[in-house]
Formats: C-alpha cells, sequence, structure tokens
C-alpha cells in the first residue's frame, strides 16, 4: 500500500538523534532547518493519489520503483515514474524514495549473489525489498568512509562483536544524503575492500530512530533561506546530507545482508542490477534538471532582450543539445536492457552505457551552469536584498522602476532572477555541482568498473587490426 504525505511525515516523529549546529533536533519535521524539506518528501507521496499521476507511480498497489522489471516496457514504466517524481522537485532532490526502492530492487533480483561462504543474506535482501516496496519506506544510504583518524585511528564503521540475535558495529559513514528524511538507513561501502578486510566487510539496513545511530547535520540552507521568493530552491528541495556515527549500534541478524565477507559486501553493487537501478533513477532526473536549467537560461535571455542575438541562440542550442544528450543516455541504457540471471531476475538497464552516464552527468553539469551564467549576465551580482524592498512604500517604487525591463515588470524580473541565483551561483547551488560530480561514489571508482565492463576489448581488437595490417615493408 501507498503512503499519504501525513503518514510519511508521522513516521520521522520517532525520536532520532539528529544534531545541527550544536543542537539536537527535537522533530525534524518542525525544525526551521528541514520542515519544508520534509513537507517537499511528504509531497512526493501524496502525487501517489493524484488520479493523473498514480497510474503512472504504482502497480498492483506499490509504487512500481520498488518492483524488479522484467521486460523493457517495465523499464520504460519505471522511468516514467522517475520522471514525474523528478518533475516535482525540477530535479534538486536526487536521494528520494524511489532511489533506494529501485536498488532493493536490484537486491532482490539476483539474492544468490548475497550467499557467501561463511554467511547467506539472500533472504534478507529480499525480505529488505519487501519491507521498502509494501511498506512505502523511504530508505537513505550511506557508503562512504571517513578520513583515517588521529594516530591512525579506525574511525570508518566496522563489526566490533557479535551476540545473542546481531551483530554490534561501532564507527562512521559520511555523506547520508537525504538521511535525516529518511525512514530507514542503508549502510554498507561502494569501494573494493582488501580480501582480508572483513571488519568493514558488512551491509546492513536500520531504522533511523535505533538506540546508538546518530546523524550531524551539515548547515542547512533551508534554514539560511529568508523566503521562498529569495532561495526559492534551497528553501524547500535541501535534501541534506549528514555524517553517520555509529556507537555500539546493534543490528539483528535479519537486517544484515553481507557480513565479514569482502566479496559479497561488493558484489551486492556490482554484480546485481542495484547499482545500474540507481543510476537509472538518477540519469533521469539529470535529464530532468538539465531541461530545468535550459528552460531557465531561456527564460533569462528574453527577460535579458539578448533572446535573438546569434550569440545567444546558439548557446541555448549547445544546451538543449545537452538536454538531447542526457536523454539518450537513459533512452539507450532501456534500449541495451540485459536480462539477469538468465532472465530470473528480470532485466537491467544496460550496464556499459549507464557507466557511461555517470563520467557524462558529472562533466556536463558544470558546463550547463558555466554557459547558463555567461547568459545570464551581471544582472545575477545586483539584486535587491530581498522581496521586501519591492513592498517597501518608499524604496519599492524605485525597484518596481529601475530593476524592470521592456515587457517583464520588476517583480516578474527580480523573481526569475533570484531563482536562477539559486539555481547557480548560491552555496546551494555550489553543492549541487560539486554533488553531481560524485553523485555515485568518487570517479575512480566508477571509472575502473567502466573499464572492467566496458568496451575496451573491441577498442583493443580494433586498434589492433590496424596494426596487424601492415609493416615495414608495407607500401601504398
Amino acid at each position: 500500500m501507498t503512503r499519504s504525505g501525513h503518514e510519511y511525515l508521522e513516521g520521522l516523529r520517532d525520536g532520532r538523534e539528529v544534531w545541527l549546529d550544536g543542537e539536537r533536533v527535537a522533530d525534524v519535521t518542525a525544525h526551521p532547518a528541514f520542515r519544508a524539506s520534509a513537507a517537499s518528501f511528504a509531497g512526493l507521496y501524496d502525487l501517489a493519489d493524484d488520479p493523473a499521476h498514480r497510474p503512472v507511480l504504482v502497480r498492483d498497489g506499490v509504487r512500481r520503483a520498488g518492483l524488479v522489471p522484467r521486460s523493457y516496457e517495465d523499464l520504460v514504466a519505471r522511468r516514467r515514474a522517475f520522471r514525474t517524481t523528478a518533475r516535482a522537485s525540477y530535479g534538486f532532490l536526487g536521494r528520494t524514495p524511489d532511489y533506494m526502492a529501485a536498488g532493493t530492487a536490484g537486491f532482490a533480483a539476483a539474492p544468490a549473489v548475497l550467499t557467501g561462504e561463511t554467511f547467506d543474506g539472500a533472504g534478507q535482501a529480499v525480505a529488505l525489498n519487501r519491507r521498502i516496496t509494501e511498506g512505502d519506506l523511504h530508505t537513505a544510504f550511506t557508503l562512504t568512509n571517513p578520513p583515517a583518524g588521529h594516530g591512525g585511528d579506525d574511525l570508518t564503521l566496522r563489526v566490533v562483536r557479535e551476540r545473542d540475535g546481531g551483530i554490534v558495529v561501532r564507527g562512521a559513514k559520511t555523506i547520508g544524503t537525504g538521511a535525516v528524511f529518511a525512514d530507514e538507513l542503508l549502510v554498507g561501502t561502494i569501494e573494493p575492500l582488501a580480501p582480508d578486510d572483513t571488519a568493514h566487510a558488512v551491509t546492513f539496513s536500520v531504522p533511523l530512530a535505533t538506540p546508538g545511530l546518530r546523524l550531524i547535520s551539515r548547515a542547512s540552507y533551508e534554514e539560511r533561506a529568508r523566503s521562498v521568493f529569495d532561495q526559492p530552491l534551497s528553501s524547500r528541495y535541501d535534501e541534506n546530507d549528514a555524517m553517520l556515527v555509529c556507537e555500539d549500534v546493534f543490528v539483528p541478524w535479519e537486517r544484515v545482508l553481507t557480513y565479514r565477507d569482502p566479496v559479497t559486501t561488493g558484489a551486492i553493487w556490482w554484480q546485481t542490477p542495484a547499482y545500474l537501478n540507481l543510476v537509472h533513477q538518477s540519469a533521469t532526473r539529470f535529464w530532468t534538471k538539465l531541461e530545468f536549467l535550459t528552460g531557465l537560461a531561456i527564460l533569462l535571455t528574453r527577460s535579458n532582450g539578448t533572446d535573438t542575438l546569434p550569440a545567444v541562440t546558439q548557446a541555448v542550442g549547445r544546451l538543449l543539445g545537452m538536454v538531447a544528450q542526457a536523454k539518450a543516455f537513459v533512452l539507450a541504457a532501456e534500449a541495451s536492457h540485459e536480462q539477469v540471471d538468465g532472465g530470473r531476475g528480470g532485466v537491467r538497464p544496460g550496464q556499459e552505457i549507464s557507466f557511461a552516464q555517470r563520467i557524462m552527468a558529472g562533466e556536463l553539469h558544470p558546463r550547463a551552469v558555466q554557459d547558463i551564467k555567461l547568459l545570464a549576465g551581471g544582472a545575477l551580482v545586483q539584486l535587491p536584498a530581498s522581496g521586501r524592498d519591492l513592498l517597501h512604500p518608499e524604496l519599492g517604487p524605485l525597484v518596481r522602476r529601475y530593476f524592470a525591463t521592456p515587457g517583464h515588470p520588476a517583480e516578474e524580473r527580480v523573481k526569475l532572477l533570484k531563482l536562477a541565483w539559486d539555481a547557480l551561483g548560491s552555496e546551494f547551488a555550489g553543492r549541487h555541482e560539486q554533488y553531481e560530480r560524485f553523485y555515485h561514489g568518487a570517479p575512480h571508482v566508477y571509472l575502473t568498473m567502466q573499464t572492467w565492463a566496458g568496451s575496451a576489448g573491441e577498442c583493443e581488437s580494433l586498434a589492433q587490426a590496424c596494426l596487424d595490417g601492415y609493416g615495414l615493408g608495407t607500401t601504398r
């Protein structure tokens, strides 16, 4: 069954331990650093109650994102669901509930991958997907390790002991994007581990209110926003990033997916469709976000009165080409779909295209932002301090006179420029630019996987064929 936004918000009032700016947050749904973004996540849940969206988002009473796709048509249907969710936040909420729902569907499609020599997590992987899908839960993950501690202290989350019914873990993981808004947190590692590194080779999922589990939040852009008018994106779509700190957290066996096995701890991402499913969602979101940014560029050039200049039309054409490129990667990954476990696990998006999309997105987003900044011009750095300037009885008439352009009243133009700055130049925007570069981990991780799984052999054989075709005695 699908949950309403109200039910989702009620689930966040569970006593979780979230810290921000030296304060423990009593209720993320009411705190000024989180409440508007929590409401935005709740709005995503309410989409399923809209008759126009429900057939796209839901099948057989549950969200499509958590179902294992069995055909190309299922992949297309899932992408349309991803698009509906992404458009609700203009692509700025990335780790939405459909993200890890799709990831857990990848675990469930190939659970045998989690049957290791000393621990079998196959049943738990299937159960996790069922729990997330049937409960309509929002799951976040944290997979990144902190830097080494002072004196070589081991700060990375690790298994410290077993006890009746489960394991005890201690340490930290970083960049828990959206974790403060999640029902559950999946903890693991996506980077290769040494064969003897069994202490760190663990994957599990726990509720956010688990005793001993703490989230240390970065600064909240939402809290710093003055109003929706002045910061229309950061005031509503700050999904936040937090460090996870576990102090002897108990994890029941039924929530452990991999245990003291470096092979299965890596394989859960790379040998099941999980990672490819995550890319399917994020690639669709990236395409949607690039559409929004390009539309913003078009509105800016019209407001500046430069939209008919040849250099500007060419620049907009390049941006539209980037949108088409982002779209093409999504459609190509679907069209190049591959069977999972001989078809027993359904289908997955094409691996090679999916890995290549990660390279493209990390490089394309900064270029697009830079091109749009150039189109916006200097107007972005000379804006009224806030919308209140427009409302002031003495100042308002001046602002309305001097900030207007032909066909664009001052209030409309200032509103557009505020949106552009929030998307392109604010601290919120800077976080997004950096995040698009590292969306699925450091580039050295997915670039390595591209080398292993890509068409390197075909490229090499073609070059070798040319070399084999001539020698010292070859003449024209």
